[in-house]
This record gives C-alpha cells, sequence and structure tokens, in this order.
C-alpha cells in the first residue's frame, strides 16, 4: 500500500475523536490532531480534547503541544506535519489526520504560499480600525479586498480579519491567492499544486442537524461540569492573547467582567458552539473530494479506506 493520510474530518461535536481513535486501533497507525483550538497546552476542557485512555490506546500528535503564548499559525502546522509524516509512515502506511480546522487541514492537503512578513504600521493600521470601528469595519473591508476569503473566515475572529487585510495591503494581492486550491473542480492558475509523497483520502462525517445540536449542548453541559469556569478563570489574566479569543472561553471573560449572568454565559457557548459547526460546514461545503458518512457509520467508513487504499495502491503497480 502507498503511504496514505486519511483525513477524517467535520464539525464539531460530530463524533470525529471517537471514530479517528477506532479507526487508528483498527488499523493499528497514528493519530495528528487537525484541531488548532487543542495545540494549547493550557485547554484542556474547553477545546474537548481526547480523553486519557483514546490517548493511551492510540498515539496523537499535536495534542497541548505548545503555550498558549506561542505564535503559530497554518504555515508553520504544515511544516511540522511534513516534517512529521516520513517518521510515521515508516511504521505504518496508513496515517489518520482528524480535526475540524479547515485552514489547517487544508494547508497540508493543499498547501500554502510563503506570506511575506508585513509592516507593523499596517497591522497597527487595523487594530487601530478594530477598536474604532469593531469587528463590522473589519468586515467590510475584507469583503472589499478579498471576497473569497471573506466568505470561508471566521467572521467572529478579528486576529484572523486583521491578519488578512494585513497581507492583503502589504502585499497587494488577496490573502486568498496565497493559499493554493488545487482541489478536484477548482482552478487556480496562479499556483503550482504541491507535490506530496503520499495519497491523501478525505472522509467527512455529519449527522441530522437537531442530533449534532443536542450533542453539542450535552457536551458543553459536560465540560461545565468538568471545570470549564475554573480552567477559564485561570487564565483571564491572558485574555487578549488569540489562542484564547475562542468559544467557551471568551464568553467566560465576559462573565468575570460582570457582563453577564452564569447561566447566560452556558447559553452563549451552546449557541456560539452551534454556529461555528454551521461555519465548519461552510467551509468544506463545496468540496468535491470529500467523502461523507453518517457519522455512525464506522464500519462503511472503514471498508472505504481499504477499498480507496488498495486502489490507489493498484494504480501505482505497473504489474498490476
Amino acid at each position: 500500500m502507498k503511504n496514505t493520510l486519511i483525513v477524517l474530518l467535520g464539525p464539531t461535536g460530530v463524533g470525529k475523536t471517537d471514530l479517528a481513535t477506532e479507526i487508528a486501533a483498527r488499523f493499528d497507525c497514528e493519530i495528528i490532531s487537525a484541531d488548532s483550538r487543542q495545540f494549547y497546552r493550557e485547554m484542556k476542557i474547553g477545546t474537548a480534547v481526547p480523553s486519557d485512555e483514546q490517548l493511551k490506546k492510540v498515539r496523537h500528535h499535536f495534542i497541548r503541544f505548545i503555550p498558549v503564548t506561542r505564535y503559530y499559525s497554518s504555515s508553520l502546522y504544515e511544516k511540522d506535519v511534513l516534517k512529521l509524516l516520513p517518521q510515521l509512515f515508516k511504521k505504518n502506511n496508513l496515517v489518520i489526520m482528524t480535526g475540524g480546522s479547515g485552514m489547517y487541514i487544508d494547508a497540508v492537503c493543499n498547501g500554502i504560499d510563503e506570506i511575506p512578513d508585513v509592516d507593523p504600521s499596517v497591522r497597527e493600521k487595523y487594530i487601530a480600525k478594530y477598536k474604532s470601528e469593531g469587528i463590522e469595519g473589519l468586515r467590510l473591508e475584507l469583503k472589499i479586498m478579498d471576497p473569497d476569503h471573506y466568505s470561508r473566515v471566521d467572521l467572529k475572529n478579528p486576529m484572523r480579519l486583521i491578519r488578512a487585510l494585513e497581507i492583503c495591503e502589504s502585499t497587494g494581492r488577496p490573502y486568498s491567492s496565497f493559499l493554493k486550491k488545487h482541489k478536484t473542480g477548482q482552478t487556480d492558475l496562479s499556483a503550482k499544486a504541491p507535490q506530496r509523497d503520499f495519497e491523501i483520502i478525505r472522509i467527512g462525517l455529519v449527522r441530522p442537524r437537531e442530533e449534532l445540536y443536542r450533542r453539542i449542548n450535552l457536551r458543553v453541559d459536560q465540560m461545565i461540569s468538568d471545570g470549564l469556569e475554573k480552567e477559564a478563570a485561570g487564565l483571564w489574566h491572558l485574555k487578549d492573547l488569540t489562542a484564547l479569543n475562542t468559544v467557551g472561553y471568551r464568553e467566560f471573560f465576559d462573565y468575570f467582567e460582570g457582563k453577564t449572568t452564569l447561566e447566560k454565559t452556558v447559553g452563549l457557548i451552546k449557541r456560539n458552539t452551534r454556529r461555528f459547526a454551521k461555519r465548519q460546514l461552510t467551509w468544506w461545503a463545496k468540496e468535491k473530494d470529500i467523502k461523507w458518512f453518517g457519522a455512525d457509520a464506522k464500519e462503511e467508513v472503514m471498508e472505504y479506506i481499504r477499498n480507496v487504499s488498495a486502489s490507489k495502491s493498484s494504480q501505482q503497480d505497473p504489474l498490476n
């Protein structure tokens, strides 16, 4: 079998971690996390990292491996993953990548150009714009400068909006033009597709919306029970960091500042997590090379991996 990266993606709460662990155990391979929130050492409960049992059952990579104070990006992730994969492929021809961070998954699957450094004064300009006009000012600017990225970026994350805007202004190119998009059904003549020496199989998991939302609500309740409030309180002094501008933490920061009640805070975390799940599905909606399965179709997914892997391997074998 040719070296193959199995990418298991889908919205938060759909059940990726459980299924990825089952697949990895069945094929005796390892897992790479593609959930950018799970990268940070101090964020355990609010990011739903794999359980201790799952971490013991299958070796995971990129789980709680950096502090929240460290800068990390999709381009750095691409380099780190591509450096790690040859080591993993020596052990097994299959490696599982799972998560819901579309930009990070795209970086590994499709590549990302080197993005040049920007003039600090440009960054300061957009930070000032955010302070004076709020996030809506950033959204309107990005919609004009890069409508393609505007349609996909997390519009509630001011740091991602600022990053895209500073690149647009500094380079004179849309930020989206730095993201290589050589995917089935798409054409981008401005960049060459990266040459990967491994196959990529992308599998998406879905659930009926009502069921997904119920699972999200229950998971938030479990996070509260597990001590999310205490975890967030320990990070409150770092609340301005990009890593902490995320669902489950920013709502508690407002609560600690007396802007809302605990009951409303929990409700907002549930609502914002549901909205995040919708944005994740929108990110992948136009992708043509993702094979979608119901999240409970474990055996069907296993069989699909066997069949597609065997098919791709035979295509590489001139004697077959």
